[in-house]
């Protein structure tokens, strides 16, 4: 079976170390259990290196662990998806000033991914968001982008616990 590939954005690596969101950072932990048990294709930008590399020091060291316990392939930036993050902006699905999470949506869909995970409710994971990323990418002749939280791919479990 094929597997999933999927294009974290920078709130699932932070919240691994998420001490004011529990609930949350549960959620990441156990998604990155299945990461390291190799269940998922990761992919990442240089958008997240960027925004990672913003932290704290203390937060940044652990998230430079977490990031080195797993495989993933480091996307590099490309004038396709530059220019399909600005039709996002062009569309009014987001702001400029939120140019990097178009580019988040804009790296999974060039790239071919399966599924942009997030924890960005303001941003990503909402329905203003996944509707007009939806009509773009229709207009733009890219494939539909799923965008899920961790829970959301999660929760069905695996085959074993059917």
């Amino acid at each position: 079976m094929k597997k999933l590939r999927i294009y974290i954005d920078t709130s699932i690596i932070s919240h691994l170390d998420q001490q004011d969101a529990p609930d949350l950072m549960a959620e990441t932990h156990a998604l990155w259990e299945r990461v390291k048990a190799g269940e998922y294709d990761i992919f990442i930008s240089p958008v997240v290196v960027t925004e990672v590399d913003r932290c704290e020091e203390e937060k940044l060291a652990h998230l430079r662990e977490y990031l080195q316990s797993v495989r993933y392939t480091l996307l590099e930036e490309t004038d396709e998806v530059l220019q399909l993050a600005s039709r996002y902006v062009e569309a009014n699905i987001l702001r400029p000033k939120s140019f990097d999470d178009c580019q988040h949506i804009a790296y999974a869909c060039v790239y071919g991914c399966d599924i942009l995970l997030s924890w960005n409710f303001k941003h990503l994971v909402n329905y203003k968001t996944i509707s007009g990323v939806k009509k773009v990418n229709s207009l733009a002749g890219y494939r539909e982008m799923p965008i899920y939280t961790p829970t959301m791919l999660i929760a069905g479990g695996t085959e074993d616990d059917t």
